[in-house]
């Protein structure tokens, strides 16, 4: 049967169907009903399954992956076949077609972008309400969304919580490359010791993109700025009687350098970097580039650290250091995470794991170093995302992309009781 599945009017033709004819109209009706609505599943991309969810309108709908920020995005085309269906969507100029059969109260569908297919299920929708209240907190260029995850009994504490390097949303997911939940994990495990906690998505992606109009404007200061205008406006509030700063990956240099003049509980960074950047990219480039780019890497970091924009950069370190990000690398590059560490006055805890593939223990010794009042925590199957890894490189890798791994076992007491 066709794609028209409701007739929005009626002419006299149409009265005078037989029943016969209506009949079978209904059932039509009634078997393409079935496969509207919203839907909800993972296209199963080896190594990065990545959650979708779709709208399915009679004549339209929408596709929202929220990992990436994408929400409600048109298709261009879509048509019904008795129970099978055909979904085109032009995604700036990359085609995306989904086609799927309703099969048991479910889509059996195959995902094909860029000559690539991958298997995608779906299942009903389900609303998943939020577990934390909504704020928008007044900063440079317009108002941070935020999220703030209250405890059952709240014992007066707040942590505010920092992501780490790259488009990281609130929940330690880097867009693109699927869910860990690191942060929700975290924070939601916070709120079980009576400790609330703010967390959002960096400026310029998802619930704050609109703070951030072109890549090349960005600076990070701005993240700097906005934990500040955070910090100010929750110690406003009055159930909070301390705050505390956790910074994960680059978030941790991002909370260093706000804890430095606010007065604060403490300061907890969770896998950060002991070294300049520059001197972290190129041990992390080393193990996966030819010499030739190694060397145009290196002279690349020298020069935007000196301040000056490079401006040949080849096709294959494009994504590192095209020129809409050199500003904001240059802004970065500045900081010396050790140096920074030692103009902090707050109690600190240094946490890393030693099944860490980006970040390692020098890098803990280091931040010690800098600040000798420092307390450092080891722990021994945790890696860069905060999860326990019992298994090799490809287990820890995944890990990345699964939020079924709990956090490290120990890591939010440890917290706690440092804090407390």
């Amino acid at each position: 049967m066709a794609a028209v599945l409701f007739l929005t009017a009626c002419t006299s033709e149409t009265k005078e169907k037989s029943q016969e004819q209506t009949a079978i109209e209904q059932e039509a009706i009634a078997m393409n009903e079935d496969i509207l609505g919203k839907w909800q599943g993972v296209i199963d991309i080896p190594q990065m399954p990545l959650e979708v969810i779709l709208n399915l309108q009679q004549d339209t709908g929408t596709l929202t992956v929220p990992v990436q920020g994408l929400s409600d995005f048109p298709f261009e085309s879509v048509n019904y076949d008795d129970r099978q269906l055909t979904i085109t969507i032009d995604l700036a100029g990359s085609v995306i077609k989904i086609i799927g059969t309703l099969e048991n109260n479910q889509i059996v569908a195959t995902f094909t972008q860029n000559g690539q297919t991958f298997p995608l299920l779906l299942k009903p929708f389900t609303e998943v309400a939020a577990t934390y209240d909504e704020l928008t907190i007044p900063v440079e260029g317009g108002k941070l969304k935020v999220a703030l995850q209250m405890p059952d009994n709240l014992t007066g504490e707040l942590a505010i919580i920092q992501a780490g390097s790259g488009p990281t949303n609130k929940d330690g997911n880097t867009i693109g490359s699927g869910k860990n939940d690191s942060l929700k994990m975290l924070a939601e495990d916070l709120a079980t010791q009576g400790i609330a906690s703010v967390r959002f998505d960096k400026r310029g992606i998802g619930e704050n993109t609109a703070l951030i109009k072109k890549e090349q404007d960005l600076r990070f200061n701005q993240y700097v700025n906005d934990v500040v205008a955070i910090l100010d406006y929750m110690k406003q509030d009055e159930r909070f009687t301390s705050i505390h700063l956790i910074g994960h990956s680059e978030g941790a240099l991002i909370m260093t350098l706000a804890a430095q003049d606010s007065d604060i509980g403490s300061l907890t960074l969770l896998a950060g970097a002991g070294r300049p950047a520059d001197e972290l990219l190129m041990e992390q480039l080393t193990a996966s580039l030819p010499s030739t780019l190694l060397v145009e890497s290196k002279t690349a970091l020298e020069k935007l650290k000196a301040g000056k924009m490079v401006s040949n950069v080849s096709a294959e370190l494009q994504s590192l250091f095209r020129a809409s990000v050199q500003p904001y690398m240059m802004s970065w590059l500045q900081y010396d995470p050790q140096q920074e560490l030692a103009n902090v006055s707050a109690p600190i805890l240094i946490v890393q794991g030693k099944k860490d593939i980006q970040i390692t223990q020098a890098d803990a010794t280091a931040l010690k170093n800098g600040n000798e009042q420092a307390t450092v925590r080891y722990f021994d199957q945790m890696n860069h995302v905060l999860k326990d890894i019992k298994g090799d490189r490809s287990e820890n890798i995944a890990s990345y992309t699964n939020p079924d791994y709990p956090l490290a076992t120990g890591l939010i007491e440890e917290i706690v009781s440092f804090s407390r």
